[in-house]
């Protein structure tokens, strides 16, 4: 019985010991939640809605790096997804809420090459015209 309750805390010991390897005890100061991005309006630098953040990617170790804007359209009919370098994207906190502003105008947007996801391959694929 001894032997037991020894292998039942050293288990247990081991378990807490896997556990507190894999987890953070605190969020890392200088991160984001992907919510400040996804979903989120973005606008042009006069403050004209020009799309919305459909998808976040993120390359193999982690690092974002673009963002796929959806434009024109409504209500998702007729938008086009485009991709955008994260970097160009800029945020500021304005109204005690976060605005994404992107140097380029719903035109410019429209006019670029489009993608389409693919659920297949879990990628964002160009456009087929």
């Amino acid at each position: 019985m001894k032997k037991f309750v020894i292998g039942c805390i050293l288990a247990a010991a081991f378990a807490t010991a896997a556990h507190a390897a894999t987890t953070m005890p605190a969020a890392p100061t200088d991160s984001w939640t992907i919510t400040n991005y996804y979903k989120q309006n973005v606008y042009d630098p006069k403050e004209s809605k020009i799309g919305t953040i459909d998808d976040v990617l993120v390359d193999k170790a982690g690092k974002v790096t673009g963002l796929v804007i959806g434009v024109g359209g409504f209500l998702g009919a007729g938008e086009k997804d485009v991709i955008v370098p994260y970097t160009a994207v800029k945020s500021q906190k304005k109204d005690d809420k976060w605005w994404l502003t992107l140097d380029e105008t719903k035109d410019s947007l429209k006019a670029a090459p489009g993608f389409k996801y693919d659920r297949a391959s879990t990628t964002w694929k160009p456009e087929n015209k």
